[in-house]
Order: C-alpha cells, then sequence, then structure tokens
C-alpha cells in the first residue's frame, strides 16, 4: 500500500528542493566557490540553520542529485535478473535508469540545470576532488552487490572490483566527453554511455589490429 506523506513531510521536502534547485542555480551562474551557503538560504527565504538541517555541508547539496541518480542505479543494478553476467547487469542497469532518471530529476530541479551541474562540477577542482572520492566509495558499494549476486567474496576474488573498475572508466571517460560536448541533453549521454560500454569487450580483446 502507498503510504501518502503528511503536510508536514510535504512542506519539509518542498524547503529540501527549493534549497537543492536555489543551489544549483547559483552554482551554475556564478560558480561554486563564489556561493556562500547564506546566499543560497537567503535566496530560499530560510535562515543558515534551516539549510544545515537538510544539508551538512555546501558540498552535500552540490551532489544531492547526482546521490539520486546513484541509488537509482543501485537500485537497477539490483534488480537486474540473476541470469545476467556482471558487466551485462551493470550495462543494463545503467541504461535502464537513464531511461527513467529523467522524470525523477524533473520532481527535484529542471533536468537541464541538472545537467548544468553536473558540468559544473567536472570544472570545479573542488568538487571534482569531492566527485572521485564519491566514485571510489560508490564503485566499492557495487563491487560488493556484484560479488553478492555471483556468490563471491569480494575480499578473496578480485574479479567484482576489477569488473566494476572497468565499468567506472567508461562512466567516467563518458562523462567527460557529455561535458565537453554541445549537447546537453540526457538523450545525448544515454547515447554516449551505451555506446561506450558496447565497446567494452572489443577493447579488452587482445588484438585490435585487422586479421591480427
Amino acid at each position: 500500500m502507498t503510504v501518502v506523506p503528511g503536510l508536514r513531510e510535504r512542506k519539509k521536502q518542498r524547503t529540501r528542493d527549493t534549497l537543492i534547485r536555489v543551489a544549483l542555480e547559483l552554482f551554475t551562474t556564478q560558480g561554486y566557490e563564489g556561493t556562500t551557503v547564506d546566499e543560497i538560504a537567503d535566496a530560499v527565504d530560510v535562515s543558515q540553520r534551516t539549510f544545515f538541517r537538510y544539508f551538512a555541508t555546501k558540498e552535500d547539496v552540490a551532489f544531492a542529485v547526482q546521490q539520486m541518480v546513484e541509488e537509482r542505479f543501485l537500485d537497477a543494478l539490483t534488480e537486474r535478473p540473476a541470469e545476467e553476467g556482471p558487466l551485462e547487469a551493470m550495462r543494463n542497469a545503467v541504461l535502464s535508469a537513464w531511461d527513467t532518471i529523467g522524470e525523477a530529476i524533473a520532481e527535484v530541479v529542471p533536468v537541464e540545470l541538472y545537467l548544468r551541474s553536473f558540468q559544473v562540477i567536472e570544472s570545479t577542482p573542488a568538487l571534482l576532488a569531492v566527485h572521485l572520492r564519491r566514485s571510489t566509495e560508490m564503485e566499492e558499494s557495487i563491487a560488493r552487490l556484484i560479488a553478492g549476486r555471483e556468490g563471491l567474496d569480494v575480499d578473496e576474488d578480485p574479479r567484482p572490483r576489477i569488473a566494476v573498475a572497468a565499468f567506472s572508466g567508461v562512466m567516467r571517460v563518458t562523462g567527460q566527453l557529455w561535458g565537453r560536448s554541445e549537447d546537453p541533453t540526457l538523450e545525448a549521454i544515454r547515447a554516449l554511455t551505451e555506446r561506450y560500454l558496447d565497446h567494452l569487450g572489443p577493447a579488452l580483446e587482445p588484438h585490435w589490429r585487422t586479421g591480427a
């Protein structure tokens, strides 16, 4: 049975969503480092104390939507059929997540704003460092999930971490290429992701030259 949130919970969610939207708007127009928590709070007409009830740091609000995207991917991966191999399951999970994530993002912020904020992360050294740390933590979560699917001990069998490292490398490359492209849309990053993931297997072949 679906539980409908009460009025108080809906108000809290609206406040949180508004803080995210305003923060991303400021980050994308005047830069992450040029934006203060006070500016975000003032623009939403709440106190700094209220901001910190929702987010522990400024970087937390910068990655709030990204965290939602990552959770959507983990959920999709968890639901993949057991007969799919690790790389196939990750590929299908990320493409499935991209197919549905637009609507979920739009409930919080405009999709175009989220995509622009992703480019801010890629171009801001402080945020890029956080992004790389978060990516490492995410890779460990995925590796443990894959190991569980395959009935393996992730600390004894290196294959889950190796497979996830290869997959994550493709995701980083496509994110960087998309960030430099002239088509900042969900459709564009999904298509680029699919194309590069489809080349992961051939890239691991021992020889690339025709006839080798």
